[in-house]
């Protein structure tokens, strides 16, 4: 990461993630053995922070890790990544966050999401970060950590503020109303705005407006990419075709390069073709963040989807 001001900050949770392959997936009272297990660097808020920096932005973290031995090797393992750790505390008393992962070899995932040092982060860890959230043309937050630190975060953003209801819950509006960007999948959707994605994309914007959201509005849709939603009109763009190896981390690159792609001015519709690309290269390598491109691999691909389809880009 570059020296300078703060370009993107994220609020949010950082894990360890514990990583088991599996043939498939276990029904409800079966057990199954795994064929491998890793251990990698997680958590949605520093999984999006990673994506964001490694696409080669000025990122930094606001969140907690405990103050054990994990604690430490995700700190370290950040600020590897060129992420700006300033603002990632320690709490005493509290594990650092851990996800269960099983991945099979369709690459379908379960996750199970232990808080631990997280569900402590709060208003006055936000606001001890209030110069960075000043200078970030993207705040970034999800719902790993507290909805008050999110709020908090929302509050403190002076630039576009992008939040990713997961896991999802119901909202305050008093939230809803100072996001610019809502970023969620299909799952998230029905729980946040309180019916199902419509079949028909095209229905987008007037079950929105029932809705009451101002916000732009992005909904990921896994292979089939992702559609935004914005004053009344919907794009959508299907990603490229690439081998699967696991899908654990696509949305966390989805949300970081979209980030980084409205942290540069990018429009939304290019901000979104940016984003479909780097989740459909992060597919190929096991660990969420193990996989997430560069940016000079990002454009690769979309110039290659642009001669590909014969379609200026």
């Amino acid at each position: 990461m570059s020296s300078g001001r703060t370009e993107i900050a994220v609020v949010g949770s950082v894990n360890v993630d514990l990583v088991a392959t599996v043939a498939r997936l276990p029904l409800p009272g079966q057990t199954v053995p795994a064929l491998g297990f890793e251990q990698f660097s997680g958590g949605k808020g520093a999984n999006q922070a990673v994506a964001a920096a490694r696409l080669g932005r000025r990122v930094a973290l606001v969140g907690l890790t405990g103050s054990d031995a994990e604690g430490a090797a995700v700190r370290a393992a950040l600020a590897r990544g060129g992420v700006d750790v300033t603002h990632l505390g320690v709490a005493d008393g509290a594990p650092t966050g851990r996800a269960i992962v099983l991945v099979a070899d369709d690459a379908e995932n379960s996750i199970v999401v232990v808080a631990g040092s997280n569900a402590l982060l709060g208003e006055v860890d936000v606001a001890a970060a209030s110069e960075e959230l000043r200078d970030a043309a993207v705040v970034l937050a999800q719902l790993e950590v507290p909805v008050d630190a999110v709020l908090a975060a929302a509050r403190g953003a002076a630039g576009t503020f992008v939040l990713n209801p997961a896991p999802a819950r119901e909202l305050p509006d008093e939230l809803l109303d100072l996001v610019d960007v809502l970023v969620l999948n299909e799952v998230e959707y029905e729980v946040v705005i309180g019916r199902p994605l419509p079949a028909d994309l095209a229905d987008l914007p007037a079950h929105l407006a029932q809705s009451g959201l101002r916000c732009a509005v992005v909904v990921t849709l896994g292979g089939r990419g992702a559609a935004l939603c914005q004053d009344g009109a919907v794009v959508v763009e299907t990603p490229p075709h690439v081998p699967v190896v696991d899908t654990t981390g696509a949305g966390d690159t989805f949300i970081g390069a979209l980030a980084d792609a409205l942290s540069r001015h990018e429009g939304p519709p290019a901000a979104l073709r940016w984003a479909v690309h780097a989740a459909s290269l992060s597919v190929g390598a096991l660990g969420a963040t193990t996989g997430m491109p560069t940016s000079d691999q990002v454009g690769a691909s979309l110039a290659r989807s642009s001669t590909d389809d014969g379609v200026p880009r």
